[in-house]
């Protein structure tokens, strides 16, 4: 899960495109001078220009404030297509675009909470290079895999939904982290599907006030602590499932690039080696290895489809994410109660040595995936 904003998404599907490219040190044609400088500070983000030609879009970002902020690039209907999460007071980071004619907003979110502090953006006339058709071609099997994930998830679903209204404890919980193997194999492209996430997998410390918590965690907060099972969570039960039948039809239209699959991987690992490792995902369950694993297996789904192109670019890049995604896999299977199982230890059983160990594997993987999306428009 993401951090939580409050947002309003429409399900219709924009014909804006845009293609993200994320890193540090990475070159555009809106290099230097005609980059967007974007200073965000804890209460206000300034642009140096509303308005640029359509092709490649740099956003230079210093964040000059005390807390640590992340910078969205938006879609019309509030739909996030390109983000740096985490960056911290004093420091700088570099994002770059390629974008369509259209209207965006660029947000800076302090304290990467709420609404945002937001900008309009104009893209004016003009048209971006065409993509290699392979990269079509891995977002068209990416696009299939998400949906036979989807496909797979409302059953599973539903057998946990099945236990939960029948208040049988232990079924539920078996159920528990099974019902959520989909969802986290897919997480790579969540923001995609617009207020789903928040919906369904929000975690308690991450509502924000008013909020309205819904989702597979207020369940499992029922299950794992308060060990009971009333009517207000059966009711959320039938709308976990209402939600995810909801994300299943829209995975069909969702906007998704090769940028997007391969930064959005990126940005999930940052996530767990930044948040996840300290079990705050299963705060009640601590079935937090089942989503490391899951969420593992579809940042390498991303990989895999886009290495055709990446290995031809860059070569080493992808021999060093072949080494780091192996590395990762390896350690994550000595948490297995059976080798040929889905079944994990306990994460309250997992000591700070093991924590920091897991933690330095996906930062090892995801320094190097954070070029993967340069290298495949290269």
């Amino acid at each position: 899960m993401r951090a939580a904003r409050l947002t309003v998404v429409s399900a219709a599907v924009t014909t804006v495109a845009l293609t993200a490219v994320t890193g540090c040190t990475q070159k555009s044609e809106a290099a230097g001078a005609d980059a967007i400088q974007v200073t965000a500070a804890d209460s206000k983000c300034t642009t140096s220009t509303a308005s640029v030609p359509a092709g490649h879009v740099t956003l230079k970002i210093e964040n000059t404030g005390s807390k640590a902020t992340e910078v969205e690039i938006l879609f019309p209907d509030d739909r996030i297509v390109s983000e740096k999460e985490n960056i911290g007071p004093g420091t700088k980071y570099t994002l770059t675009a390629e974008v369509k004619a259209g209207s965006y907003e660029i947000a800076c979110r302090p304290g990467m909470k709420g609404h945002g502090i937001r900008q309009k953006l104009t893209v004016t006339g003009g048209s971006v290079a065409k993509r290699d058709p392979r990269l079509d071609k891995a977002v068209a099997a990416y696009r299939a895999y998400v949906e036979t994930e989807a496909e797979r998830t409302l059953p599973a679903v539903e057998t946990f939904v099945k236990a939960v209204k029948a208040g049988d404890l232990a079924a539920a919980k078996a159920a528990y982290a099974p019902s959520r193997i989909g969802w986290e194999r897919t997480e790579p492209v969540a923001e995609s599907f617009g207020d789903i996430d928040p919906k369904v997998d929000l975690r308690e410390a991450d509502l924000e006030s008013g909020q309205k918590w819904t989702g597979w965690h207020t369940l499992e907060k029922a299950l794992w602590k308060d060990k009971k099972i009333g009517a207000g969570q059966k009711t959320l039960a039938d709308q976990l499932v209402a939600d995810l039948k909801d994300w299943e039809g829209r995975v069909g239209k969702a906007e998704i690039t090769p940028t997007s699959v391969a930064n959005g991987a990126k940005e999930l690992l940052d996530e767990v080696a930044t948040g996840k490792v300290t079990g705050e995902e299963e705060t009640f369950s601590h079935t937090d290895l089942v989503d490391f694993k899951a969420n593992v297996e579809g940042a390498q789904k991303a990989y895999e489809l886009l290495k055709p192109v990446a290995k031809e670019n860059d070569p080493a890049l992808t021999a060093e994410l072949d080494k780091q995604f192996a590395a990762l896999d390896t350690l994550l299977d000595t948490y297995r109660v059976k080798k040929t199982s889905y079944d994990f230890v306990s994460y309250d059983k997992v000591g700070a040595d093991g924590r920091k160990s897991l933690s330095d594997a996906v930062n090892a993987l995801a320094e190097p995936l954070s070029k993967l999306a340069a290298a495949v428009v290269k």
